[in-house]
């Protein structure tokens, strides 16, 4: 195991009717001025808007809306974001939602913490020096963005989608968290969110750091119950206590502790961002068709963690069998139980028609350098490879 320094400082209220404990939060923290970022009008339809409003009311909380923050959240709607709140003097932002709001919101936070463009700290041209406070409503798990210092933006003009990793000054200081409020949500959102989760965890337990024995046996405990209360709510969406495991779960799969100690991968995540930048497809579904594409491609190269993932998570029994055909098995399992959720696991399936490759793996370059992850070292011709394998893929 490597050194590490972890830290987390968000608070995390979780249950059932939470939601109405925004405004008290919000007046720990110290907020005077509000901004609410959020995405559809789904939750001013199901009467959520108001109990956080009203709570803030009550709190004499001053607030503004700020809506329409469209999933894989872009520049254009940051730059207007950061506007209205120096427009307005706010000095605390509220995401409700999930991934796209939150990391909307956190994108916004540095660009009135810092002045100048926000984009900087994307390209990596700047290093924030600190960040608005945010707080979290959570109504989608699935991109653990509640509790990560961890933002993605997409800028629409240079089709970029690019991440950032800012644990110091952007977890958020709250994260209220109540199962209820995924019960309402499409069955698609929730199967994206679900491999989404599951793939943060990949992304860290695919290491060819030694001695991480523990973070490696609770990471594949995580994995296992996500996939089994992820068929429990295909039968039955309504269930809370699955409801509450899957959005815990989507939290722990993302607040670092699934990678203390570790050098972590990420590459199936840059290449999945080159799809949902250039095909705009949900993030999910674009991992369901990269993460086997990638564990296919790996399986040769660096067969020793996705021998044990087969055997430990994905329950494959090794009897009789040759490494090979374990992880084979492993990886068709992990198809399987992508297929259950109602995903594709094919790329043209997916987007609807034959993918420019080339175009994908030359902005992926830009975006990334010559090689990509750490698991297997991948070379731009390596990523084309793994594209042509999702193409292929049942």
């Amino acid at each position: 195991m490597e050194n590490f320094t972890y830290w987390s400082p968000t608070e995390f209220i979780f249950g059932k009717e939470t939601q109405k404990k925004t405004g008290e939060t919000l007046k720990r923290f110290g907020a005077k001025k509000v901004m609410i970022v959020y995405g559809s009008d789904r939750i001013e339809r199901d009467g959520l808007m108001k109990e956080i409003t009203d709570s803030m009311e009550k709190e004499g909380i001053e607030y503004v809306k700020f809506g329409g923050i469209q999933p894989n959240p872009v520049a254009s709607s940051v730059y207007d974001g950061i506007a209205k709140a120096q427009e307005e003097g706010i000095d605390f932002l509220l995401a409700v939602g999930g991934g796209s709001p939150i990391d909307a919101a956190k994108a916004m936070a540095l660009g009135l913490a810092n002045g100048g463009d926000f984009w900087d700290f994307y390209s990596k041209e700047r290093t924030p020096e600190g960040a608005y406070p945010v707080g979290v409503v959570l109504t989608i798990p699935a991109a653990g963005s509640e509790g990560s210092g961890n933002s993605v933006i997409t800028n629409e003009e240079t089709h970029q989608k690019i991440s950032v990793r800012y644990p110091m000054c952007l977890r958020p200081k709250f994260a209220i968290m109540n199962p209820e409020l995924t019960m309402s949500l499409p069955w698609n959102q929730t199967a994206n969110g679900i491999v989404d989760m599951m793939a943060h965890i990949f992304e860290r337990y695919f290491s060819n750091t030694p001695g991480t024995e523990l973070v490696d046996t609770y990471s594949e405990a995580i994995l296992r119950d996500i996939a089994d209360r992820a068929l429990t709510l295909r039968i039955n969406p309504e269930d809370y206590d699955a409801r509450a495991d899957v959005m815990w779960a989507g939290t722990l799969a993302h607040n670092g502790l699934c990678g203390v100690g570790k050098e972590e991968d990420w590459a199936s995540h840059r290449l999945e961002h080159e799809i949902s930048a250039f095909y705009d497809v949900a993030h999910g579904a674009g991992l369901a068709v990269i993460i086997p594409a990638w564990m296919t491609f790996c399986a040769s190269r660096n067969p020793d963690k996705l021998w044990r993932f087969a055997i430990n998570v994905m329950s494959v029994n090794p009897a009789g069998k040759t490494t090979e055909e374990i992880i084979d098995e492993g990886i068709h399992e992990l198809m399987s139980f992508y297929h259950d959720l109602g995903m594709t696991t094919n790329l043209k399936t997916l987007i609807g028609c034959e993918p420019d490759i080339d175009k994908m793996v030359k902005s992926l370059h830009r975006n990334m350098g010559d090689i990509l992850g750490a698991y297997v070292p991948l070379t731009m011709d390596d990523c084309k490879e793994i594209y042509r394998i999702a193409c292929e893929q049942p």
